[in-house]
């Protein structure tokens, strides 16, 4: 809350944006928001595709008004055809893949910046540092905002931090199907960050050896993680700096955050053996 409304007030913004996709990052960004700033001052903005759930298209619309922050629906799958449309030509011979999910999340990102351009608000990124610390984010699309107010937290944190809003609230301003449903980007059907990433409880685990406390990967493997889990998490922790550094500033609540307290090469080619 402290960091939020220094860097809202401090840099004269009157309202801040959030994406709400009803999710629980997205929920926890928009309830420190309201508390950080007044609910007077956040607008939710949720913007859904084919792909988004019945689920997640009420919660979103739920959260909001747990909050009592602005709301707004902006569809985006007409926009999502068109770019399609557009592309047709080009993508030609090619199956349906990672550039057609990326699409809707830039789509977002563009109007949430568009917004933001025609109010002059602060658009708030969702991204966790679960996320940023993997890539597991779309460069120009999730990632576009001024503010990241969950980089440095991870995802296991943001489960905990729900629960302790809602029991000092009293109330779940966190609906209970935010936090039990399976977290999912929602960009194709039966997507779930689980076929991407290991649990969380495993991850979070190595990214706080690997980059809080530079651990080693072979004292890593002493941990009981798994080699296999290892491998694959370093290797997207080194292979994401570039989407690290193009990335808005930043909480820092960890002893050690992306950006100033660890800045690693962009181009290299050094692998542990």
């Amino acid at each position: 809350m402290l960091g939020t409304r220094d860097y809202a007030e401090k840099n004269r913004f009157s309202k801040a944006l959030v994406g709400l996709s009803g999710g629980i990052d997205s929920a926890l960004t928009a309830a420190i928001a309201a508390d950080a700033l007044g609910p007077d001052r956040v607008i939710g903005v949720t913007m859904p595709s084919r792909f988004s759930s019945s689920g997640t298209r009420s919660d979103a619309r739920t959260v909001a008004a747990n909050l009592g922050i602005e709301f707004s629906e902006i569809p985006i799958q007409g926009v999502f055809e068109k770019f399609l449309e557009t592309l047709c030509a080009s993508f030609r011979g090619k199956p349906p893949g990672v550039a057609e999910e990326n699409l809707q999340s830039r789509i977002r990102g563009m109007i949430l910046m568009a917004l933001s351009n025609k109010f002059g608000h602060l658009v708030l990124t969702t991204g966790n540092k679960s996320e940023v610390s993997t890539g597991y984010c779309t460069l120009y699309g999730d990632t576009a905002g001024g503010f990241g107010v969950l980089k440095d937290v991870p995802k296991t944190l943001v489960y905990r931090l729900a629960g302790f809003l809602n029991r000092s609230k009293g109330r779940a301003v966190i609906p209970d199907s935010v936090i039990r449903r399976p977290p999912s980007a929602e960009l194709r059907e039966g997507q779930k960050d689980q076929d991407t990433l290991p649990p969380y409880d495993v991850l979070d685990g190595i990214i706080r050896g690997y980059v809080e406390l530079d651990s080693s990967r072979a004292a890593l493997l002493r941990t009981g993680f798994g080699r296999e889990n290892i491998d694959r998490v370093l290797r997207m922790i080194d292979a994401s700096e570039y989407k690290r550094r193009q990335s808005p500033p930043g909480i820092k609540i960890t002893p050690r955050a992306f950006g100033r307290d660890r800045r690693m090469p962009i181009t290299n080619r050094f692998r542990e053996p």
